[in-house]
């Protein structure tokens, strides 16, 4: 299905009086807001390929219908959100699913719907079909060399799967880890797996990066070969300037702190990139800022701070991709949401009064600062992001007009209602 351009003017037409109203309200309250509007149409979000599916559970998996069979269907409900908000133009795809058959097809596809590659991501916590030895114990950690080897060679394959596709960057979370203890010695664990990733970053082209994700817990219960941000630095720093590590928010033991952790990875320039998503109880993979939109909004205030102290550019040099799963919602509203959410607290950090906030924090004035903080994420920002979405041509409202066009409908209608997403 495509979102034609004039359904997408005729939507904004009814709305755009209402939205012009609340914006003028909104430059009254804040002042200049252009650079902020810019910074926002810049801003893109890529969506992961087992994303665009219902995400199952240990006790069941309940598909909603119409789900993508392919990469090709992948690809065309990335661009059913990108035409809606303008704001998720990459796809990131997850190998062994999602390898084409014919590359320069895939690239004509994609660019049709304005649509880049983003992070390939590997797979050695599953084992395939094909594969002649099993992850069972562990992939890049195992004690078995031939286990080893099988998994770095797969993360090589991926690695040439982008290259046909243009993009820049692997991303490899592990599942290595152990259940009980002395199921494993963990100096030995962290040496094969450091090995392992030395291999597989030699065969990274010059202009590649390497995001090494960590996770506390799951599917191990004992302990994580590559558990936090702290042993992902111990490697990546290992490894070279091309690694880095990737934050997931949902990999954290709770109450960690995570903008802190982001701020060092940050400092230390082996920040990568981040998986957005939400959590209450542990790696719930729940729509962004569902939960801790505050939270959010204090990691975009110290990745905005730490960027701008490195002269980065705030869109392109980090990676920004939601990964979430979807047990009860609509696949492609939730991601709808998750963006907004993104956008807006992006937004609020944009506002912070940095000079007033180093001011505070310089003379220990803790209820200020508190305050400075507070009054941006108070600051109703949502049609700073809606015009953001109307000036490159996307919907005021994403979900309303996503709904109004029956899109599930017509997809179910195109894919049938009992189609299953391939991947996870």
């Amino acid at each position: 299905m495509l979102i034609q351009s004039n359904n997408i003017a005729s939507h904004n037409e009814q709305l755009v009086t209402k939205h012009k109203n609340k914006l003028a309200f909104t430059i009254s309250e804040i002042g200049e807001t252009e650079t902020i509007i810019e910074k926002l149409i810049e801003f893109q979000i890529a969506i992961p390929s087992w994303a665009l599916g219902t995400g199952g559970t240990r006790f069941g998996r309940f598909p909603g219908g119409g789900e993508p069979r392919s990469i090709e269907e992948k690809i065309e409900d990335v661009g059913l959100l990108h035409a809606l908000n303008n704001a998720s133009g990459a796809i990131s795809l997850h190998i062994p699913w999602d390898i084409p058959t014919d590359y320069n097809t895939i690239k004509t596809l994609a660019a049709q719907h304005n649509l880049k590659f983003d992070a390939m991501n590997s797979n050695t916590f599953q084992d395939q079909a094909d594969a002649v030895n099993t992850y069972k114990f562990g992939s890049l950690q195992n004690v078995n060399k031939a286990v080893r080897k099988q998994a770095i060679a797969h993360n090589i394959e991926v690695i040439q799967h982008g290259i046909e596709l243009g993009s820049e960057s692997l991303t490899i979370w592990l599942a290595d880890g152990s259940s009980f203890p002395g199921q494993l010695n963990f100096r030995r664990a962290y040496q094969n797996t450091l090995e392992s990733l030395e291999e597989i970053y030699d065969a990274l082209p010059s202009n590649w990066k390497m995001f090494l994700e960590y996770k506390c817990a799951e599917p191990n219960f004992y302990s994580t070969t590559v558990a936090d941000w702290g042993q992902s630095y111990s490697y990546v720093k290992k490894l070279g300037d091309k690694a880095k590590t990737l934050v997931d928010l949902g990999h954290h033991l709770p109450n960690a702190n995570i903008e802190q952790i982001v701020s060092i990875l940050l400092m230390e320039n082996k920040l990568g990139g981040f998986h957005f998503n939400d959590s209450k109880y542990g790696d719930d993979d729940l729509t962004a800022g569902a939960l801790k939109p505050y939270q959010l909004f204090l990691i975009f205030n110290e990745l905005v701070e730490g960027m701008d102290a490195r002269g980065m550019n705030h869109a392109k040099d980090l990676g920004w991709m939601i990964d979430a799963s979807h047990n009860i919602k609509d696949p492609l509203e939730d991601l709808l949401q998750s963006v907004e959410a993104i956008m807006i607290a992006y937004a609020q950090a944009l506002l912070v009064d940095r000079k007033a906030l180093e001011v505070a924090q310089q003379e220990n004035d803790v209820v200020k600062a508190q305050e400075i903080l507070q009054n941006a994420f108070r600051t109703d920002v949502r049609a700073l992001v809606a015009e953001a979405r109307l000036r490159s041509g996307a919907a005021l409202n994403p979900v309303e007009l996503y709904r109004t066009l029956a899109v599930r409908k017509n997809l179910i209608g195109e894919r049938g209602l009992k189609t299953m997403a391939t991947g996870l």
